[in-house]
Protein backbone atom coordinates (compact mmCIF):
# COMPACT_ATOMS: atom_id res chain seq x y z
CA UNK A 1 0.00 0.00 0.00
CA UNK A 2 2.86 2.31 0.86
CA UNK A 3 4.54 1.72 -2.51
CA UNK A 4 1.26 2.31 -4.34
CA UNK A 5 0.76 5.56 -2.47
CA UNK A 6 4.29 6.65 -3.28
CA UNK A 7 3.73 5.86 -6.97
CA UNK A 8 0.49 7.84 -6.99
CA UNK A 9 2.21 10.76 -5.29
CA UNK A 10 5.10 10.53 -7.72
CA UNK A 11 2.77 10.68 -10.75
CA UNK A 12 1.02 13.66 -9.21
CA UNK A 13 4.47 15.17 -8.85
CA UNK A 14 5.17 14.62 -12.56
CA UNK A 15 1.97 16.45 -13.47
CA UNK A 16 2.75 19.25 -11.01
CA UNK A 17 6.24 19.54 -12.48
CA UNK A 18 4.92 19.87 -16.03
CA UNK A 19 2.56 22.58 -14.86
CA UNK A 20 5.43 24.36 -13.07
CA UNK A 21 7.61 24.14 -16.20
CA UNK A 22 4.86 25.76 -18.27
CA UNK A 23 4.59 28.64 -15.79
CA UNK A 24 8.38 28.97 -15.79
CA UNK A 25 8.35 29.33 -19.58
CA UNK A 26 5.80 32.14 -19.44
CA UNK A 27 7.71 33.81 -16.61
CA UNK A 28 10.82 33.91 -18.78
CA UNK A 29 8.90 35.20 -21.79
CA UNK A 30 7.35 37.92 -19.66
CA UNK A 31 10.75 38.90 -18.29
CA UNK A 32 12.14 39.28 -21.81
CA UNK A 33 9.27 41.53 -22.84
CA UNK A 34 9.50 43.69 -19.70
CA UNK A 35 13.30 43.69 -19.64
CA UNK A 36 13.29 42.47 -16.05
CA UNK A 37 15.24 39.44 -14.84
CA UNK A 38 13.23 36.39 -13.79
CA UNK A 39 16.24 34.72 -12.16
CA UNK A 40 16.93 34.13 -8.52
CA UNK A 41 19.60 36.20 -6.80
CA UNK A 42 23.05 34.70 -6.44
CA UNK A 43 24.05 34.44 -2.79
CA UNK A 44 27.77 34.61 -3.58
CA UNK A 45 27.20 37.77 -5.61
CA UNK A 46 25.25 39.46 -2.80
CA UNK A 47 27.81 38.31 -0.23
CA UNK A 48 30.66 39.81 -2.25
CA UNK A 49 28.86 43.04 -3.10
CA UNK A 50 27.82 43.73 0.49
CA UNK A 51 31.16 42.54 1.92
CA UNK A 52 29.52 40.08 4.29
CA UNK A 53 31.83 38.08 6.55
CA UNK A 54 30.24 37.17 9.88
CA UNK A 55 27.85 34.18 10.20
CA UNK A 56 25.52 33.44 13.12
CA UNK A 57 23.36 30.32 13.36
CA UNK A 58 19.80 31.32 14.32
CA UNK A 59 18.26 27.87 14.79
CA UNK A 60 15.24 26.14 13.28
CA UNK A 61 12.57 28.58 12.08
CA UNK A 62 9.41 28.79 10.00
CA UNK A 63 10.41 31.06 7.12
CA UNK A 64 7.94 32.76 4.74
CA UNK A 65 8.50 31.30 1.29
CA UNK A 66 8.01 34.68 -0.38
CA UNK A 67 11.15 35.93 1.36
CA UNK A 68 13.36 33.23 -0.15
CA UNK A 69 14.75 35.05 -3.18
CA UNK A 70 18.03 33.38 -4.07
CA UNK A 71 20.31 30.38 -3.94
CA UNK A 72 23.93 29.53 -3.25
CA UNK A 73 24.57 27.42 -6.32
CA UNK A 74 21.33 26.82 -8.24
CA UNK A 75 20.09 30.35 -8.89
CA UNK A 76 20.14 29.75 -12.66
CA UNK A 77 18.03 26.58 -12.46
CA UNK A 78 14.85 28.23 -11.16
CA UNK A 79 12.91 31.40 -11.91
CA UNK A 80 12.47 34.10 -9.28
CA UNK A 81 9.31 32.24 -8.18
CA UNK A 82 11.32 29.00 -7.82
CA UNK A 83 9.75 27.44 -10.91
CA UNK A 84 12.03 24.81 -12.51
CA UNK A 85 13.64 26.01 -15.75
CA UNK A 86 15.01 22.64 -16.96
CA UNK A 87 13.10 19.48 -17.84
CA UNK A 88 16.02 17.30 -16.70
CA UNK A 89 15.05 18.12 -13.11
CA UNK A 90 11.70 16.30 -13.48
CA UNK A 91 12.59 13.05 -11.73
CA UNK A 92 14.18 14.65 -8.68
CA UNK A 93 11.48 17.32 -8.42
CA UNK A 94 8.71 14.71 -8.65
CA UNK A 95 10.31 12.54 -5.96
CA UNK A 96 10.53 15.55 -3.65
CA UNK A 97 6.86 16.23 -4.38
CA UNK A 98 5.97 12.62 -3.53
CA UNK A 99 7.85 12.92 -0.24
CA UNK A 100 6.16 16.24 0.55
CA UNK A 101 2.70 14.74 0.05
CA UNK A 102 3.59 11.52 1.89
CA UNK A 103 3.24 10.68 5.55
CA UNK A 104 6.73 11.84 6.55
CA UNK A 105 6.76 15.18 4.79
CA UNK A 106 9.93 17.09 3.97
CA UNK A 107 12.95 17.59 6.25
CA UNK A 108 13.99 21.19 7.03
CA UNK A 109 16.02 23.05 4.45
CA UNK A 110 19.10 25.22 5.11
CA UNK A 111 19.01 28.97 4.49
CA UNK A 112 21.26 32.00 4.69
CA UNK A 113 19.58 35.21 5.86
CA UNK A 114 20.79 38.64 4.71
CA UNK A 115 18.67 41.55 5.86
CA UNK A 116 15.10 40.44 5.23
CA UNK A 117 16.10 38.12 2.38
CA UNK A 118 16.79 34.38 2.45
CA UNK A 119 19.02 32.28 0.18
CA UNK A 120 18.88 28.49 -0.17
CA UNK A 121 21.98 26.70 0.96
CA UNK A 122 20.40 23.25 0.69
CA UNK A 123 16.85 22.42 -0.42
CA UNK A 124 16.11 24.29 -3.67
CA UNK A 125 13.76 21.58 -4.94
CA UNK A 126 11.93 21.48 -1.61
CA UNK A 127 11.33 25.24 -1.82
CA UNK A 128 10.12 24.87 -5.42
CA UNK A 129 7.71 22.07 -4.49
CA UNK A 130 6.45 23.89 -1.40
CA UNK A 131 5.64 26.97 -3.46
CA UNK A 132 3.80 24.87 -6.03
CA UNK A 133 1.78 23.38 -3.20
CA UNK A 134 0.82 26.93 -2.12
CA UNK A 135 2.55 26.60 1.25
CA UNK A 136 3.15 29.89 3.04
CA UNK A 137 6.16 28.89 5.14
CA UNK A 138 8.85 26.23 5.27
CA UNK A 139 10.98 24.94 8.13
CA UNK A 140 14.63 25.84 7.82
CA UNK A 141 17.91 25.93 9.70
CA UNK A 142 18.82 29.61 9.37
CA UNK A 143 22.30 31.12 9.39
CA UNK A 144 22.31 34.92 9.39
CA UNK A 145 24.96 37.15 7.85
CA UNK A 146 24.51 40.52 9.62
CA UNK A 147 24.39 43.64 7.46
CA UNK A 148 23.51 47.26 8.20
CA UNK A 149 21.97 47.51 4.74
CA UNK A 150 18.20 47.33 4.48
CA UNK A 151 17.24 44.54 2.05
CA UNK A 152 13.75 43.38 1.17
CA UNK A 153 12.10 41.05 -1.37
CA UNK A 154 11.34 42.62 -4.75
CA UNK A 155 14.31 44.99 -4.87
CA UNK A 156 15.34 46.06 -8.36
CA UNK A 157 18.87 45.76 -9.70
CA UNK A 158 19.20 49.54 -9.35
CA UNK A 159 18.26 49.32 -5.67
CA UNK A 160 20.72 46.48 -5.11
CA UNK A 161 23.44 48.52 -6.82
CA UNK A 162 22.67 51.43 -4.51
CA UNK A 163 22.86 49.10 -1.51
CA UNK A 164 26.24 47.87 -2.76
CA UNK A 165 27.61 51.41 -2.99
CA UNK A 166 26.36 52.24 0.49
CA UNK A 167 27.86 49.01 1.86
CA UNK A 168 31.22 50.10 0.48
CA UNK A 169 30.94 53.46 2.26
CA UNK A 170 30.03 51.76 5.55
CA UNK A 171 32.85 49.25 5.15
CA UNK A 172 35.34 52.12 4.94
CA UNK A 173 33.87 54.31 7.69
CA UNK A 174 32.46 51.66 10.07
CA UNK A 175 29.57 53.99 10.90
CA UNK A 176 27.36 50.96 11.40
CA UNK A 177 29.61 49.98 14.33
CA UNK A 178 30.43 53.36 15.84
CA UNK A 179 26.94 54.76 15.26
CA UNK A 180 24.70 51.66 15.02
CA UNK A 181 21.51 53.75 15.05
CA UNK A 182 22.65 56.28 12.46
CA UNK A 183 20.22 57.48 9.83
CA UNK A 184 20.82 55.72 6.47
CA UNK A 185 22.91 57.89 4.14
CA UNK A 186 21.40 57.18 0.75
CA UNK A 187 22.46 58.93 -2.47
CA UNK A 188 20.72 58.95 -5.84
CA UNK A 189 24.07 59.47 -7.60
CA UNK A 190 26.10 56.48 -6.47
CA UNK A 191 29.45 57.87 -7.63
CA UNK A 192 29.17 60.56 -4.99
CA UNK A 193 29.83 58.15 -2.14
CA UNK A 194 33.47 58.83 -3.02
CA UNK A 195 32.80 62.51 -2.33
CA UNK A 196 31.26 61.65 1.05
CA UNK A 197 34.30 59.57 1.88
CA UNK A 198 36.43 62.54 0.87
CA UNK A 199 34.56 64.70 3.40
CA UNK A 200 35.29 62.13 6.10
CA UNK A 201 39.00 62.01 5.18
CA UNK A 202 39.20 65.79 5.26
CA UNK A 203 37.47 65.83 8.64
CA UNK A 204 40.01 63.30 9.83
CA UNK A 205 42.87 65.54 8.72
CA UNK A 206 41.35 68.49 10.58
CA UNK A 207 40.92 66.44 13.76
CA UNK A 208 44.51 65.26 13.46
CA UNK A 209 45.68 68.85 13.24
CA UNK A 210 43.54 69.88 16.20
CA UNK A 211 44.30 66.96 18.48
CA UNK A 212 47.97 66.49 17.55
CA UNK A 213 47.55 62.71 17.69
CA UNK A 214 46.50 59.90 15.34
CA UNK A 215 42.78 59.71 14.48
CA UNK A 216 41.29 56.53 13.01
CA UNK A 217 38.96 56.70 10.03
CA UNK A 218 36.24 55.18 12.25
CA UNK A 219 36.55 57.94 14.87
CA UNK A 220 36.72 60.63 12.20
CA UNK A 221 33.59 59.29 10.48
CA UNK A 222 31.69 59.22 13.78
CA UNK A 223 32.72 62.81 14.58
CA UNK A 224 31.83 63.93 11.04
CA UNK A 225 28.43 62.30 11.35
CA UNK A 226 27.73 63.90 14.75
CA UNK A 227 29.03 67.39 14.05
CA UNK A 228 28.68 67.94 10.31
CA UNK A 229 26.27 65.58 8.60
CA UNK A 230 23.59 65.11 11.26
CA UNK A 231 23.19 68.86 12.04
CA UNK A 232 22.69 69.49 8.32
CA UNK A 233 20.07 66.74 8.08
CA UNK A 234 18.34 68.07 11.21
CA UNK A 235 18.03 71.45 9.51
CA UNK A 236 16.72 69.88 6.29
CA UNK A 237 14.05 67.99 8.23
CA UNK A 238 13.12 70.97 10.40
CA UNK A 239 12.07 72.97 7.36
CA UNK A 240 10.64 70.07 5.35
CA UNK A 241 12.86 70.75 2.36
CA UNK A 242 12.63 67.23 0.93
CA UNK A 243 8.86 67.62 0.60
CA UNK A 244 9.64 70.14 -2.15
CA UNK A 245 12.18 67.93 -3.96
CA UNK A 246 10.71 64.43 -3.52
CA UNK A 247 13.10 62.69 -5.93
CA UNK A 248 16.14 63.57 -3.84
CA UNK A 249 17.50 62.35 -0.51
CA UNK A 250 18.87 64.04 2.57
CA UNK A 251 22.40 63.02 1.58
CA UNK A 252 21.87 64.53 -1.89
CA UNK A 253 20.89 67.82 -0.33
CA UNK A 254 23.77 67.70 2.16
CA UNK A 255 26.21 67.42 -0.76
CA UNK A 256 24.49 70.29 -2.57
CA UNK A 257 24.86 72.49 0.52
CA UNK A 258 28.58 71.67 0.75
CA UNK A 259 29.04 72.22 -2.98
CA UNK A 260 27.25 75.56 -2.75
CA UNK A 261 29.34 76.72 0.20
CA UNK A 262 32.42 75.83 -1.82
CA UNK A 263 31.12 77.87 -4.76
CA UNK A 264 30.46 80.86 -2.51
CA UNK A 265 33.94 80.51 -1.09
CA UNK A 266 35.38 81.17 -4.54
CA UNK A 267 33.93 84.68 -4.48
CA UNK A 268 35.91 87.66 -3.16
CA UNK A 269 36.00 87.81 0.63
CA UNK A 270 33.51 90.66 0.89
CA UNK A 271 30.97 88.87 -1.33
CA UNK A 272 31.24 85.47 0.31
CA UNK A 273 28.43 85.74 2.83
CA UNK A 274 27.05 82.22 3.15
CA UNK A 275 29.06 80.23 5.65
CA UNK A 276 26.53 78.05 7.45
CA UNK A 277 24.20 75.30 6.32
CA UNK A 278 21.21 77.54 7.07
CA UNK A 279 22.63 80.23 4.76
CA UNK A 280 23.12 77.66 2.01
CA UNK A 281 19.60 76.30 2.57
CA UNK A 282 18.15 79.78 2.09
CA UNK A 283 20.01 80.00 -1.22
CA UNK A 284 18.77 76.56 -2.24
CA UNK A 285 15.13 77.58 -1.79
CA UNK A 286 15.57 81.05 -3.25
CA UNK A 287 17.28 79.77 -6.42
CA UNK A 288 14.28 77.53 -7.05
CA UNK A 289 11.76 80.27 -6.33
CA UNK A 290 10.46 78.41 -3.31
CA UNK A 291 9.16 80.20 -0.21
CA UNK A 292 11.85 80.77 2.41
CA UNK A 293 10.52 80.35 5.99
CA UNK A 294 11.10 83.48 8.10
CA UNK A 295 12.52 81.32 10.88
CA UNK A 296 15.20 80.01 8.52
CA UNK A 297 16.43 83.56 7.88
CA UNK A 298 17.29 83.93 11.56
CA UNK A 299 18.31 80.32 12.16
CA UNK A 300 21.35 79.85 14.38
CA UNK A 301 22.22 76.32 13.36
CA UNK A 302 24.80 74.31 15.23
CA UNK A 303 27.10 74.11 12.22
CA UNK A 304 28.17 77.70 12.92
CA UNK A 305 30.67 78.75 10.22
CA UNK A 306 32.44 76.32 7.97
CA UNK A 307 36.03 77.62 7.73
CA UNK A 308 37.45 78.63 4.35
CA UNK A 309 40.31 76.20 4.76
CA UNK A 310 37.81 73.32 4.94
CA UNK A 311 35.94 74.40 1.82
CA UNK A 312 39.17 75.05 -0.07
CA UNK A 313 40.37 71.52 0.66
CA UNK A 314 37.22 69.69 -0.48
CA UNK A 315 38.11 69.34 -4.20
CA UNK A 316 41.25 67.40 -3.23
CA UNK A 317 39.06 64.50 -2.12
CA UNK A 318 36.27 64.59 -4.67
CA UNK A 319 35.60 65.60 -8.20
CA UNK A 320 35.36 69.26 -9.21
CA UNK A 321 32.15 70.61 -7.71
CA UNK A 322 32.00 73.99 -9.44
CA UNK A 323 28.40 74.78 -10.47
CA UNK A 324 27.57 75.95 -13.98
CA UNK A 325 24.73 78.18 -15.07
CA UNK A 326 22.64 75.32 -16.46
CA UNK A 327 22.13 73.82 -13.00
CA UNK A 328 24.68 71.03 -13.38
CA UNK A 329 28.08 70.68 -11.81
CA UNK A 330 31.03 70.82 -14.18
CA UNK A 331 31.55 67.07 -13.62
CA UNK A 332 28.06 66.36 -14.89
CA UNK A 333 26.30 65.94 -11.55
CA UNK A 334 22.76 67.31 -11.70
CA UNK A 335 21.79 69.31 -8.65
CA UNK A 336 18.61 68.56 -6.66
Amino acid sequence: MSDELNNVNYMEGVNAFQNARMHAFWDEMSSLIRGKSAELLSFDDIRTRLRLREENYQGLQDVPLEKIVGSVGRYREFTSRFLPKKSIAQERWSRVYAQATGLMGLPPIELYKVGDLYFVRDGNHRVSVARQMDAKTIQAHVTELPTPISLRPGMTEEELTAATAYAGFLSETRLNSTRPHHQPIMLTELSRYDDLLGHVNLHRAILLQQQKQPVSIEDAAADWYDNVYRPAVTLIRKYGVLDRVPKRTEADLYLWLIDHLHEVNQQPEEEAKARTFSDALVDFLAERRMPVPKELLTETDRTVEIPRVVLDALPRYGEDIEVSENGHSENGHALP
